[in-house]
């Protein structure tokens, strides 16, 4: 048995959705790309089922292709026409980088922490 099979680093390359503390969280994990297509359709109704503030949670992502920015993008129109805010929590800056690149940057807000 090699290191690697030893090290569980839990689920891979997969779009998941948890209610936490009031708010819909939404778990970009490993690679987000047109293989998870229907991962990501599955999510958007799971996602605003609930009508509570969408986090989108980049922290896991290692990489997001033109499709899961689509998906991104898709939620946040999805949720503002319901009335739901939306904000990203990306603490390695990768999926906030890649909308300022297709001028997006501002479109969805950064999570706002509030204090204890």
């Amino acid at each position: 048995m090699s290191i690697d099979e030893l090290i569980d680093d839990g689920p891979t390359d997969s779009i998941r959705v948890e209610v936490v503390d009031g708010s819909t969280v939404v778990h970009l994990v490993g690679e987000i790309d047109a293989a998870l297509r229907q991962q990501a359709s599955n999510t958007m109704g799971l996602a605003l089922m609930h009508g509570l503030p969408v986090v989108i949670d980049a922290n896991d992502l290692r990489f997001i292709d033109s499709s899961g920015i689509a998906f991104v993008l898709q939620l946040h129109m999805a949720a503002a026409e319901a009335g739901i805010p939306m904000s990203l929590r990306d603490s390695r800056g990768l999926l906030r980088d890649l909308l300022s690149v297709v001028g997006l940057g501002a479109v969805i807000p950064d999570e706002v922490i509030s204090p204890l």
